[in-house]
């Protein structure tokens, strides 16, 4: 017996944002998965977030490796508190945008009033002089992910998250190392090794392509912008339409990686490892 084609999900509503004339110089990054214990990661993001010349930052999902409402960041000495701090500094010089992820769709308004970001929908078409590009995390298409989009509607679900943000910040704290570790062991017993990445690594599911060219041809878009699989790449999806793919950032990694894909005015989409961003910066 045949198996019922799949059916692709409806593009969301969907944003729109304008870029300003003067702006020549946008970064995307994504999945840094920032976490107390990884420093090392966290101290390249403020380098990076000190040097860069992008006009604007547009960060797409899963900044955070996990997010437990936004009352961790009124906790004296907390790692989120210090982030908080570093992203507002960052905010005064430039415009951050923000983008949950799979890993951080529980910030909230307190988020953006004490980070000094700006979140955007997920997706959100953003015109730069007549090129429109559809950013999104990404984690909605991946179709083949079927356990993951289960638990991906029901966590978006107004009163699941208000049962879960009326618990006290330990218990919260306590069920999300819970779950996410139960996800790692999933994806790493599932998977193996994906190109590129180090031995050990969760594979994950991949975005669905018709899923991909629906999306984009109901924005009115030819570019998507995502992460979620940590496997940069640009993709040919046929009829002018394509998708650019974000590195992660794990400069903890036996090969670390850190990746800034950035738009110029005039010249469009081009990916530089934060080394180069940083040498750019060290050079003016």
């Amino acid at each position: 017996m045949t198996a019922a084609p799949r059916s692709c999900p409806a593009l969301p509503a969907v944003a729109e944002r304008q870029v300003p004339a003067p702006w020549n110089t946008l970064d995307f990054i994504s999945d840094l998965h920032l976490q107390a214990d990884e420093s090392a990661t966290v101290e390249a993001f403020q380098r990076y977030l000190r040097a860069t010349q992008a006009n604007a930052v547009f960060l797409l999902g899963d900044l955070f490796e996990v997010w437990v409402g936004d009352d961790a960041l009124l906790e004296p000495g907390s790692f989120e508190s210090s982030c908080a701090a570093m992203l507002r500094g960052a905010a005064r010089r430039r415009p951050l945008f923000f983008m949950q992820g799979n890993r951080d769709f529980l910030t909230g308004a307190q988020f953006d009033a004490l980070c000094g970001t700006v979140t955007l929908a997920d997706p959100t078409v953003l015109d730069c002089g007549g090129q429109r590009l559809l950013l999104s995390h990404g984690d909605a298409l991946c179709l083949d992910d079927v356990d993951y989009q289960r638990f991906r509607s029901m966590a978006r679900s107004p009163a699941w998250q208000e049962a879960f943000l009326a618990q006290p910040l330990a218990q919260r704290r306590a069920q999300a190392r819970g779950i996410r570790e139960e996800s790692e062991s999933r994806k790493r017993g599932a998977g193996g090794n994906t190109g590129g990445h180090d031995a050990g690594m969760p594979t994950y599911a991949d975005l669905d392509a018709e899923a991909t060219r629906s999306w984009l041809r109901a924005a009115g878009a030819e570019t998507l912008i995502h992460g979620h699989t940590h496997r940069p790449a640009d993709h040919d999806l046929g009829d002018g339409l394509r998708r650019v793919v974000l590195s992660d950032w794990d400069l903890c990694a036996r090969v670390p990686r850190a990746e800034v894909l950035r738009w110029e005015r005039g010249h469009g989409l081009r990916r530089l490892p934060l080394a180069r961003v940083l040498e750019q910066a060290a050079a003016r």
